[in-house]
């Protein structure tokens, strides 16, 4: 009889504020179909910014379900904060409350954190094995030997409603900002890894790609202590959601064309009814509550595929 090649996972998770609680449902249904803490069974996670808060928490071996206590008492809050520094502080003590002082070799599986370089607008992603190096494998460190917290606080820093993360690695010192510049959905960058230097076949490759759901834009009121606020934070955070969306769907668009061969689930459904009108910034816990049952929802709408991924 012939040997059976194990397929190799991966999960993929987008930026968006805090409407990640839409990742969360589809998440907690995911982690019900296989039962078992999903580090188990994704062999490489991706994330950007809420993605990477999950990505992280995940690798590390925590359940959905702790995951989503973590946002509903925390990452409203964050949101709900009226300037930059504030926005910043918070998400800092939140990072270092949540991952002390782990680092990238604390991992149970493998992850990838996205972030982007302010100098030079390039991507740095974080990484917690060699295996996933594209070069210079004799000089890696796992995550540039920086810790998850300050990684994940980069990869959300979506400058200039937070401040820019500076982090300190043996290389040097880098300004970073939020992952969802270069790749809100960090799928191509995963399957760079994983047909690259992991060097796995394209046909032994299962990815599940999760983002934050699409809804329709609401004017922002609540920025009204930055001096910028009434002039221009409406404008300035539906550009910023217009970039990152048109970047999500880019990068998916690209995916299906080079990696048309590896077996992907897309798990994003749009809402464009009124009353579902949001923003990463939202706070609103009946709104956050609703996101989450959405992303329940689209779940069943792909829980025969997943089965046959993951079970």
């Amino acid at each position: 009889m012939a040997e059976t090649t194990q397929p190799y996972r991966v999960l993929t998770l987008d930026g968006g504020g805090a409407k990640g609680f839409y990742t969360l449902g589809v998440l907690r249904e995911i982690e019900g179909l296989v039962g078992d803490r999903l580090h188990e069974k994704f062999d490489l996670i991706f994330g950007t910014s809420t993605g990477a808060i999950i990505a992280a928490m995940l690798a590390l071996g925590h359940s959905i379900d702790e995951v989503h206590h973590l946002y509903k008492e925390n990452v409203v809050k964050v949101m709900a904060c009226q300037t930059a520094a504030e926005k910043t502080a918070r998400l800092k003590a939140l990072a270092v409350e949540v991952f002390k002082e782990k680092t990238f070799e604390d991992v149970k599986t493998g992850i990838g954190i996205v972030t982007t370089k302010w100098i030079n607008d390039r991507p740095m992603v974080f990484k917690g094995s060699k295996e996933q190096a594209h070069g210079r494998q004799g000089t890696f460190k796992p995550g540039f030997g920086c810790r998850i917290a300050e990684a994940v606080q980069a990869s959300c820093s979506a400058f200039p409603f937070f401040e820019k993360k500076l982090v300190k690695t043996p290389v040097g010192d880098f300004e970073l900002i939020d992952g969802g510049f270069c790749a809100n959905n960090p799928t191509m960058y995963a399957l760079a890894d994983v047909t690259g230097p992991l060097g796995k076949p394209r046909a032994d490759i299962r990815v599940v790609s999760v983002g934050v759901g699409e809804y329709p834009p609401k004017p922002l009121k609540r920025f009204s202590k930055m001096w910028w606020a009434k002039k221009y934070a409406p404008e300035s955070v539906e550009l910023m959601q217009k970039v990152m969306e048109i970047n999500t769907q880019s990068m998916d668009q690209l995916r299906a064309i080079m990696f048309k061969d590896v077996p992907t689930i897309r798990v994003n459904d749009s809402f464009p009814e009124p009353h579902m009108a949001t923003d990463l910034f939202e706070h609103d816990m009946k709104k956050l509550n609703a996101l989450f049952i959405r992303g329940r929802e689209s779940y069943a709408k792909v829980e025969q595929d997943l089965k046959k991924f993951l079970v």
